[in-house]
């Protein structure tokens, strides 16, 4: 029996007649760039995150890049991140011509430690973009706080946590700006890239509107040099389609992560993930800490390989490590936890359309390995 991380082939027989009748009416329309589709996506997408506006975009590296230059980021302002996430987030802050300033994770959630924030603002710091990782929300009591205590930006790297709640408000409407994703394999995932911006802030999402096509407000009339960056019809038609499910989808996921959580707490050293009990996760990965000493991760990875079952590691290289920022002067040991966590954390196979034998297949092999060792 093969388990993959994900099976989007599953999840599209389930739905594949009304995916083919919205695919079939868009290409009937001959309306492909932007349009009725993407608007009523947009506004449908506004509303399900409790904001005013969505502007689509053609992927979630785009939302963040447009998003900070509709903020206002410039060259030679500095942007507050973790550096225990995806490249993405931080290549935003690079192509907007600023520099990233990392601040090390919390060991607990991953997410960027609030009580280490403070201390890295200065007269350049103009935003903060927290990354609510593995969709567990990061601590945004705290961050809001300096984020008007410093009178700074926020954006939200939600990529993995849309439908998760921080303190019952979904993630990305608690910012300045929230950034999502729609990757195929996220909770709500398109047939191809695609992204979103959604704000309250009337102006950003005007100047991310502008932005997004080539600067312009109306045909050939540019305001500002932008960006190719517009959310296909087709997709949109797709994740219209797809987000009448988002919600009973994300709650089979965090079903089948506390069922994962249920049976690895027998297990020593493996430690399942910590949420806080009043957030609300997206589960868009299950992601478990190996303890070294017990346990290798790159065998327990093969064995699993053998019996069919696909595992991940999110993220094997923290970025101030990576050769793309070495000019960022960052050494091994300035993020002791992220560091840490990049040796030790690996991902489990997690969809909705995961069984609970599927699960308890995963847990069972883990098992199987550690008693032979």
């Amino acid at each position: 029996m093969y388990i993959p991380m994900t099976d989007l082939t599953l999840q599209y027989q389930t739905i594949k007649n009304e995916i083919d009748e919205a695919i079939q009416r868009t290409v009937s329309s001959g309306k492909f760039i932007l349009g009725p589709e993407v608007e009523a996506f947009e506004e449908e997408m506004s509303a399900y995150c409790g904001v005013k506006y969505g502007i689509g975009v053609a992927s979630g590296t785009d939302a963040l890049i447009i998003s900070l230059a509709a903020c206002g980021i410039r060259p030679g302002d500095e942007v507050i991140t973790s550096p225990f996430t995806f490249i993405a987030t931080a290549e935003a802050i690079i192509h907007c011509g600023a520099v990233p300033v990392f601040v090390d994770i919390d060991p607990r959630t991953y997410n960027i430690d609030t009580k280490q924030i403070e201390s890295k603002i200065n007269n350049k710091t103009r935003a903060i973009i927290p990354v609510h990782l593995f969709g567990q929300p990061a601590e945004m009591d705290a961050i809001m706080y300096l984020k008007n205590k410093y009178d700074i930006k926020l954006v939200e790297d939600c990529a993995q946590a849309l439908s998760a709640q921080y303190r019952w408000k979904k993630v990305g409407s608690i910012g300045d700006a929230g950034c999502l994703s729609f990757f195929p394999s996220k909770n709500l995932g398109a047939f191809g890239d695609g992204g979103m911006i959604v704000t309250n802030d009337v102006k950003i999402a005007d100047v991310a509107r502008m932005l997004r096509n080539h600067g312009q407000r109306s045909s050939y009339y540019h305001s500002l040099p932008g960006f190719n960056s517009r959310l296909d019809a087709i997709q949109a038609a797709i994740l219209r389609v797809k987000l009448k499910y988002l919600d009973n989808w994300s709650f089979l996921r965090r079903q089948k992560a506390s069922l994962y959580t249920q049976l690895l707490g027998k297990i020593n050293g493996i430690e399942p993930p910590n949420h806080p009990s009043n957030d609300i996760v997206s589960a868009n990965y299950y992601t478990v800490r190996l303890n070294r000493q017990m346990i290798d991760r790159n065998a327990l990875r093969k064995y699993l390989a053998a019996k069919n079952i696909d595992t991940s590691v999110y993220y094997p290289i923290s970025l101030h490590l990576q050769e793309a920022f070495k000019n960022l002067g960052y050494n091994h040991g300035d993020f002791p936890q992220s560091e840490l966590a990049q040796e030790e954390v690996l991902s489990l196979p997690i969809f909705p359309e995961l069984s609970d034998h599927q699960a308890v297949s995963v847990i069972n092999h883990i098992r199987e390995y550690l008693e032979k060792q």
